[in-house]
């Protein structure tokens, strides 16, 4: 089929809204029939001639937390109509997930790495590697085996193409100058483990290899790791697992030592820079790595908690090879719909896809009605869905519908194309949009509106003339449209369970953006 709509009537269209205050959750609303352009409607043009970048997928995070809640909160028959509901592509359409490599602040059990040592020894030769003890799932299993293995395993029977991306908060105590998982501390670069003074005696090529025993680990498990970013959060020395790298240090070890590691045995794997927020971006990303070394990366991975959204452009048109990926944002408990709305639907959702972002994975898929399990105090939080701990009910968050717009609506393969937009930001101003194409020319788009007053819009198509399609769009909320001469993903969406949140106190370490901290 060609992808030129000059001339083409979509035989299928398919358009949704959702409100800020969720008052409307992905509601089917009529199709608007084509016309004149209403007087005080905003124009919105979508021009499938102008592509940007290929849409990789979306969904969420895969921690502890959120595993032992969907593997142990739940019966099996729930569990799997949830896992459908999220992944199936004739369902919700997540086509993503990150998982720690290594334990996080979010988890029901210890903390752990995969090569846990006495303090003051070794393990230079990985001789006590694990990712846990057992049987994925069973209620002696450790680790990684516990919860986070068997969910990865059900996701991808359900979709074998979701990409799985690791990220680890912390190496190995041993590996590190302070001899601590938490509270930073930083790789013991140039230092050696044996008897020599080679690449292969440096700390930080055995803990390229640790990398690479993970990715081996996953595999016979039948879990393919799509990608790896180096470290969560470089510039955060936060008292759960945490380490630190400099953006010099992260490139060096990069180039020098894990993409090499990855080529000898999993050359497919992607790696990425970076891995925190753009206040981490001080200055042009190449006055810090050299282009030989940003060669060896396949992109950027990003978090939004800390403004300036801005700076990203410090990066992500510098490299031309490099995607631009987003891998960790949350919402609190107790955020208002507008906030909420900015961050996810306004500045994620639309703003930054339509100015690069390639691939959305938010923080946790699932938290319980108090904001937990959480082996830190970063409570207050809210996942992608929320899950009664006693009875494994569920009740979906504004973000599983931001997510379920990109899921439902726009097939992974697709390119973001051109498309009329009036917001500077995406959380002040009129109007956002961002547009789609697919690979078999179907079109999708999301409109925002960023204010608490409804807003009339008009969309058309270039290559259509005239006609516009005149829809409302509600209050900090999406229109969401689908036009296809195939047959549209048209699935309905469960009524949510009834139970009482019960929220643990706030530790508000990030705000909504324009608000300041």
């Amino acid at each position: 089929m060609s992808n030129d709509v000059s001339s083409t009537q979509f035989q299928n269209e398919f358009w949704t809204a959702t409100s800020g205050d969720l008052k409307q959750k992905r509601e089917h609303i009529e199709t608007p029939k084509k016309g004149t352009l209403a007087d005080d409607a905003v124009k919105i043009m979508l021009d499938p001639s102008e592509k940007h970048q290929d849409w990789l997928g979306a969904g969420a995070a895969i921690t502890d937390s959120a595993a032992s809640l969907i593997w142990g909160a739940m019966d099996a028959s729930h569990r799997d109509q949830l896992l459908h509901e999220l992944f199936d592509p004739e369902q919700g359409g997540y086509s993503a997930v990150r998982v720690p490599l290594g334990s996080c602040d979010f988890q029901s059990q210890t903390y752990y790495t995969y090569d846990d040592v006495p303090a003051g020894e070794h393990d230079a030769d990985l001789e006590k590697f694990s990712i846990g003890e057992g049987t994925p799932g069973a209620p002696d299993a450790t680790k990684d085996l516990k919860y986070i293995v068997p969910v990865l395993q059900e996701i991808l029977k359900i979709n074998p193409a979701v990409k799985v991306i690791a990220s680890p908060w912390s190496s190995p105590a041993w590996m590190k100058n302070t001899d601590h998982l938490t509270h930073g501390g930083h790789l013991r670069f140039g230092e050696y483990t044996g008897n020599g003074y080679t690449d292969k005696d440096r700390f930080e090529y055995i803990y390229a290899q640790y990398f690479v025993r993970y990715i081996e680990a996953y595999q016979k498990l039948g879990i393919p790791i799509y990608g790896v970013t180096i470290q969560n959060e470089p510039s955060n020395a936060a008292h759960w697992p945490a380490m630190i790298w400099t953006p010099a240090q992260l490139a060096d070890f990069g180039y020098h030592f894990l993409r090499p590691a990855l080529n000898h045995s999993f050359p497919d794997t992607k790696m990425y820079f970076l891995d925190d927020s753009p206040h981490a971006l001080t200055k042009p990303i190449s006055e810090e790595v050299p282009f030989e070394q940003a060669m060896a990366f396949d992109g950027m991975a990003v978090h939004t908690y800390m403004e300036p959204y801005d700076r990203l452009y410090n990066a992500n048109r510098a490299f031309p090879n490099w995607s631009l990926l987003m891998t960790e944002r949350r919402c609190m408990m107790r955020e208002t719909p507008e906030n909420a709305a900015h961050i996810m639907f306004g500045v994620i959702g639309n703003w930054l896809v339509h100015n690069g972002l390639g691939m959305v994975t938010l923080w946790n898929l699932a938290l319980d009605e108090r904001g937990l399990p959480n082996a830190a105090d970063s409570t207050g939080r809210r996942g992608v869905i929320t899950i009664d701990h006693t009875t494994g009910k569920v009740q979906r968050n504004l973000e599983y519908y931001m997510l379920r717009n990109f899921g439902q609506d726009v097939p992974v393969g697709s390119k973001v194309i051109k498309s009329t937009n009036y917001t500077p930001d995406g959380y002040s101003g009129g109007l956002g949009s961002v547009a789609f194409l697919a690979p078999d020319g179907a079109i999708a788009a999301h409109l925002y509106n960023p204010t608490g007053e409804p807003i009339k819009a008009a969309v058309t198509i270039n290559g259509l003339g005239d006609q516009w399609q005149n829809v409302t769009v509600p209050a900090w909320g999406t229109v969401t449209l689908h036009k296809s001469n195939s047959l549209i993903n048209e699935s309905g969406i469960p009524a949510d369970d009834e139970f009482k949140l019960n929220p643990s106190p706030d530790h508000r370490t990030d705000v909504a953006p324009g608000q300041e901290q």
